[in-house]
This record gives structure tokens, C-alpha cells and sequence, in this order.
């Protein structure tokens, strides 16, 4: 009987009341369950992977010191003087990717890869033939990239210093963006290396990046620039003051606390050396513009807004100097080419803040039609008062 009672236990556990498998004991899994775990897993999967990400990109990421000091490239025999009359040129260049064939996602566009390799290689030489009809004898250039993935890894640095290099100018580099991998848009913008490049015919005795303030916290910063001064000293002959090259490009997407707390501190740095009795000329773009060129310029509903230039925005003297008469940006929410002109936004934010003691003689944006970047250049011809003139 006990064997009989057993073997119908057993039977009875095989066959299996409901909700029990092959006598484990353990109840099935409905689909439903099934299917809130494989989603449960996938969840957690991509949340590790996330996470790794993350980390990784936090482990590399780019954290310059306050202040670092520049390599100078080059050997420049030519110095400056008070009296000279120098041309100095702003250009933003737009990565070598921004021609007039280009809209761009963060603006209101659509694109991420602006441009193929042979477009940008096009570009840049747009660019330096252009430069090369300006004959300047100083060079500011922003968006310059080293090693990235939106401009197919061509070194825009070197093909610039290059070709100034042989005429004995001299070359400074600062990195103000670089990020192992950005993650956004689809596709993503990956890889970035770049930065701000000053020329210049005369020699430099020295050369610093000096760190602005960040606009964003983690984690968007990962992906943000880090942007900086990049300012160089020329020594002048005869004299113990120096002419002091400052290269910027100042934030542009964040809610304009960023860019401000940018402005004043490069107010400060101005206003130093303004004390110290320096020649200053700074030039760049600044992403803000001013009262009357944005009543020349207003912009449109949806469009990116620069912040206000304040007319009275830095001390010592110093003061802000461009040309609003032809704009020195355009919006990139849409294809430049074969555009209606008319119904463009346009801007100016490019320019050059001077000292009291160099005089603007004349400032002129030079125009493109943006053919090679979403900028036209900006060309100062600059004067350094003797110390007996006021």
C-alpha cells in the first residue's frame, strides 16, 4: 500500500497539478512574466553599459589647468614697435565643415556631418586664399580642428601653420574642445579634437591658455568645449611693454550666464594688463553682439539668440571695435546656397576689444558670401600710439 501511495504521488506530481514543472515544485512562467524580464534584463543591460560609458568618458575626460603654457612653432625675426600700423585678421572657421553647402543640428538644422573630405579640404583652401589677399600681419583663427570626425581627421592646425611656417611666422595652438567621444545626435558627433590658432609675423616671447569658466556641469559637460584665452606676448622694441594677443571664442549654447561669466573674466584679464601699461588687442568670436547691430540684424522668432555686448562691458579703456555694416555670422538652421538672401539671419559677433592705447584706423568684414564657413573674417588695421601720445 505504502509503495502504491508512493508511485501515485509521484504520477500525480509528474503530470503535474497546475502551475508546477516535472516535480521542481517551482510555478511556470507566464509569457507575460517572461517577457517583463527579458525587458527587465535588456533594461539593466543597457543601464551597465550606460553607466560604463559614462565612467569612461568622466575617467578621459579634458581638465586643463587655470593656466598652461604654449609651445610657440616657428621662428619670427620681425618685432613689433610703438608706431607700427599692423592688420590683424578674426576668422572663424567654422571646423573647415560649415561652408555654404551646411545647416547644422544645434542651430535648427539637420545635419551632423557637414561636409565629405573633399569639401572640407575645399574649404580650407577658401580659407587661406583668402587670408592670403588680406595679407595680414597677425592671425586669429577659431574652430580650428586637429583630429576629429566631423572635419574626416584632416589636421586644419598643421595645413594653416604650414603654410605660413616657410615666410618665418610664428605659431600658437590651444585646445578649447576635446572630447574622446560625443554620444549625441544620431549619428553621434564622435571624436574631437580642436581649438584656437594665432600667426604671426612677429616674435613671441611668450604664450599661455588661460582656462575660462565652464557654462554646464556634469554630465552634459562631458561633451561640451572647454573654452579658454589664448594669449600671447610680443615683445615691443625699445620699450618694456609688450603687445598682447588674445584669441577667444566665447560660449554659445548655454542659457548666457556662461558666456557672461566668460565676458567679465576676460574683463579682468584686459583690464590687468591695460594697467600694466600693455598694448591689448583681442579679438574672436565673441557670441555676443551689440545694441546696433542686432537693430541691424534682429532676430527672428525660433533663431539662436547671441547675448548683449554692453558698450561700457569692459574697463580701462579698452573698448569693442567691428564692422556692422555687413554681418560677420550667419544662421546655420538652414543651406546657405542658392538661399533667398533676404530672409536670412544674420549677425555680428566677431570683432576685437582694444586698449586705450592702440587705435582702430579701420575695421572691415571681409565678405565671403560664407562660402567657406558660416563667418567672414574681420580685418583691423590697428595703430600703437607712441607712449608721448595720448
Amino acid at each position: 500500500m505504502n509503495e502504491e501511495r508512493q508511485t501515485g504521488n509521484i504520477a500525480e506530481t509528474e503530470q503535474g497539478p497546475a502551475g508546477t514543472v516535472n516535480g521542481s515544485g517551482r510555478p511556470k512562467k507566464s509569457p507575460a512574466v517572461r517577457i517583463l524580464t527579458g525587458v527587465g534584463v535588456a533594461v539593466a543591460a543597457v543601464i551597465t553599459v550606460a553607466a560604463w560609458f559614462f565612467a569612461w568618458l568622466t575617467i578621459g575626460e579634458y581638465r586643463p589647468d587655470d593656466i598652461e603654457d604654449i609651445e610657440i612653432a616657428g621662428a619670427a625675426e620681425s618685432t613689433v614697435q610703438a608706431g607700427d600700423t599692423l592688420s590683424v585678421v578674426t576668422w572663424n572657421t567654422g571646423c573647415g565643415a560649415l561652408g555654404d553647402n551646411a545647416d547644422f543640428f544645434m542651430d535648427g538644422g539637420s545635419m551632423v556631418y557637414t561636409a565629405d573630405g573633399e569639401r572640407v579640404r575645399f574649404n580650407l583652401q577658401g580659407i587661406a586664399d583668402t587670408l592670403a589677399a588680406i595679407e595680414p600681419d597677425v592671425i586669429l583663427l577659431q574652430e580650428v580642428d586637429w583630429d576629429a570626425d566631423r572635419s574626416h581627421r584632416v589636421n586644419e592646425a598643421a595645413f594653416y601653420t604650414g603654410l605660413y611656417a616657410y615666410s618665418g611666422w610664428e605659431s600658437t595652438f590651444a585646445y578649447n574642445y576635446r572630447v574622446m567621444y560625443v554620444p549625441y545626435p544620431i549619428p553621434p558627433v564622435g571624436n574631437v579634437n580642436s581649438g584656437i590658432l594665432t600667426l604671426s609675423r612677429y616674435h613671441m616671447d611668450a604664450s599661455e591658455r588661460v582656462q575660462l569658466p565652464v557654462a554646464f556641469s556634469w554630465p552634459v559637460r562631458l561633451g561640451q568645449l572647454k573654452r579658454c584665452l589664448l594669449i600671447d606676448r610680443l615683445p615691443v622694441e625699445g620699450s618694456d611693454r609688450e603687445l598682447v594677443l588674445i584669441n577667444l571664442h566665447l560660449e554659445a549654447y548655454d542659457d548666457g550666464e556662461g558666456k557672461y561669466a566668460q565676458a567679465a573674466m576676460l574683463r579682468d584679464v584686459l583690464a590687468a594688463e591695460a594697467e600694466a601699461g600693455n598694448y591689448v588687442i583681442a579679438g574672436g568670436d565673441f557670441n555676443l553682439s551689440t545694441q546696433e547691430a542686432l537693430a541691424l540684424y534682429p532676430v527672428g522668432d525660433g533663431m539662436w539668440q547671441p547675448g548683449v555686448l554692453e558698450a561700457d562691458a569692459f574697463g580701462g579703456g579698452c573698448r569693442f571695435v567691428t564692422d556692422i555694416f555687413l554681418p560677420t555670422c550667419r544662421s546655420l538652421d538652414r543651406v546657405y546656397a542658392d538661399a533667398d538672401r533676404e530672409t536670412f539671419q544674420y549677425y555680428v559677433t566677431d570683432g576685437f576689444i582694444l586698449s586705450a592705447n592702440v587705435l582702430a584706423l579701420s575695421v572691415e568684414t571681409v565678405d565671403t558670401a560664407f562660402v567657406y564657413a558660416d563667418h567672414n573674417p574681420v580685418v583691423l588695421t590697428a595703430y600703437l600710439l607712441p607712449e608721448a601720445e595720448p
